[in-house]
């Protein structure tokens, strides 16, 4: 793989323009994102509705971690749950009502897990 360039025009997030010829992104912000340990984690399981053309999800936030390992846990959980969802945006959805299920294999997991709301 070829080296990436310092600054490289993909990884501007959120910059726009600048008229500075000395102008360089700082990208090292994004790379620092540390997945907590499980026992750190305190995840809330909520039963959602909103906006789902009245189906029901069950919503896990609280998620502090990188991408790929909210995708990992998101899949793991589809899996014990048997259901399709997805995991973005530090949240997991999961397809229909697995609040307990969910919250039984967080915590077999190792994750401090609540349910709240409905």
């Amino acid at each position: 793989m070829g080296k990436k360039k310092k600054n490289d025009w993909k990884n501007r997030d959120g910059v726009v323009y600048s008229t500075s010829d000395e102008f360089e992104y700082d990208h090292s912000g994004y790379e620092d994102i540390v997945t907590l340990p499980p026992q750190q984690q305190k995840l809330k399981v909520m039963l959602d509705k909103k906006a789902r053309g009245g189906k029901q999800v069950t919503l896990i936030e609280g998620f502090i971690g990188t991408d790929d390992d909210l995708k990992e846990l998101g899949k793991m959980l589809k899996n014990k749950c048997g259901v399709g969802g997805s995991a973005k945006d530090g949240e997991i959805l999961l397809q229909g009502d697995h609040r307990d299920k969910a919250v039984e294999e967080l915590t077999k997991a190792g994750y401090k897990a609540k349910k709240s709301g409905g």
